[in-house]
């Protein structure tokens, strides 16, 4: 289906000839400026003759809305595909501009969906249209078109329940699909809380954690039947954001020591008291806290290209997420000391063998495995499976909480270490000289 999004290519940019309009399924076209200047209302601007086409095929050829989505044979056309194309035909509704820099995500996802990972050369500096677009396609990595096609129907999703929203929603109401860093859907008896930063590797800033809390907490009290963590993009998530670190508040360390354990406690009691059944799929690389929380998922399952490292010694940081109850608990005394003491890096082979991972797929066909297998569970009956969960861990709720707390007081006083603040002082060196 062709959207009506014409582009054209302006000279009005005061600093490079980078701005381009196009009528955003609406009369009103806006002026869109790549070099940070924004959306800018214009007059309208009569309609393109229908004879006349288009410069490019698509408004996804420039920012990322697919105005020529492919046409596979209907007879072989899968339920995501359908979804895929359904998503194309939703983004001409958004009663609202998502801004560039979703618009970029939308056409990197459509981009990868179809064609799988870039393998155009980068445009020159002075480019900046194609540029963009190539940065935001190579930040995909090698996503398979599974995983690409799945989260931009996911993103798509988010964006129109949230244009719905923000026009519906009263004072206090809570706006579900309204998050920032988290791409929230409910489908099928699942709800999936995907870690939305890719270019940031998924890190967990203080938002992020916020955010993950309020999901949580929703999906406990949702109707569906289980609930799935999972990552966009290349990573499950690289751990702590440490930017987060160099936001000192007016009480100095002690009071951001203080605050940053205060929401870790409360980050990691919400998945101690967890009702469901909670199931990560680890996409990809996980750090930190991305690795410590899976003690606490019920089941995880991860692509054969997922690691997982927990680098807290490095840090002059010691354990967290109940990982020092939990993983010498699935692992054994020794092999958890290699990975919290020791940083040791695990494959998803290893981790499989630990026991921290309940299996691993190849990454070409890990959202297709694992999604059969979950759509599966959850036609299984609410009520035992929670009654299950209950008896699984109900016994050691009580023990989770006291380590969570006992994990949190330790670092307030790693946190203030000249061991961490050297750790964290060279960590912004080397990110300031990037």
């Amino acid at each position: 289906m062709r959207l009506a999004l014409w582009i054209f290519l302006l000279a009005s940019c005061p600093c490079l000839p980078c701005t381009m309009t196009f009528s955003y399924a609406s009369p009103v076209d806006f002026v869109l400026c790549v070099c940070g200047g924004g959306i800018v209302q214009q007059e309208p601007q009569g309609p393109r003759p229908p004879s006349t086409p288009p410069p490019v095929c698509s408004f996804l050829q420039v920012w990322g809305l697919p105005g020529c989505p492919p046409h596979p044979n209907s007879r072989t056309m899968s339920a995501s595909e359908t979804d895929f194309e359904n998503a194309q035909s939703r983004v001409k509704h958004l009663k609202e501009d998502p801004g560039n820099e979703v618009k970029l995500k939308l056409y990197a996802l459509h981009k990868q969906a179809t064609e799988g990972p870039c393998s155009v050369p980068k445009p020159g500096v002075f480019d900046i249209i194609n540029r963009a677009k190539w940065d935001a396609r190579d930040a995909l990595g090698s996503l398979p078109k599974e995983t690409a096609r799945r989260s931009d129907v996911h993103l798509v999703a988010s964006l129109s329940a949230s244009s719905d929203s923000s026009r519906l929603a009263g004072p206090g109401d809570t706006n579900r699909s309204g998050y920032q860093t988290l791409v929230v859907t409910s489908e099928g008896g699942i709800t999936q809380i995907m870690f939305n930063r890719p270019a940031k590797k998924n890190a967990m800033n203080t938002q992020m954690y916020n955010e993950i809390v309020l999901a949580l907490n929703a999906a406990s009290k949702d109707d569906t039947i289980l609930t799935v963590l999972t990552g966009n993009g290349d990573y499950f998530s690289s751990g702590n954001d440490l930017t987060n670190a160099a936001e000192i508040p007016p009480g100095g360390l002690e009071e951001k020591a203080n605050n940053s354990s205060n929401l870790l406690r409360k980050f990691v009691s919400c998945f101690i008291d967890f009702p469901k059944p909670l199931v990560a799929l680890v996409n990809g690389p996980a750090v930190g806290i991305g690795v410590t929380i899976l003690g606490l998922c019920d089941v995880v399952y991860a692509s054969d290209k997922a690691t997982f490292h927990t680098p807290f010694t490095s840090l002059g940081l010691s354990p967290e997420g109940c990982s020092s109850y939990t993983f010498p608990k699935i692992m054994g005394p020794a092999k958890a000391a290699e990975v919290l003491v020791f940083g040791k890096k695990l494959t998803a082979r290893e981790a499989y063998a630990d026991g921290l991972v309940a299996e691993v797929f190849p990454d070409s066909t890990f959202q297709k495995e694992v999604w059969t297998r979950l759509q599966a569970y959850a036609k299984l009956p609410k009520n035992a499976m929670r009654a299950s969960k209950q008896l699984l861990r109900s016994l050691e709720k009580e023990q989770l909480h006291a380590v969570n707390a006992e994990e949190c007081k330790s670092l307030i006083s790693r946190v203030q270490s000249d061991e961490c603040k050297n750790a964290l002082a060279s960590f912004l060196s080397r990110k300031a000289k990037l």
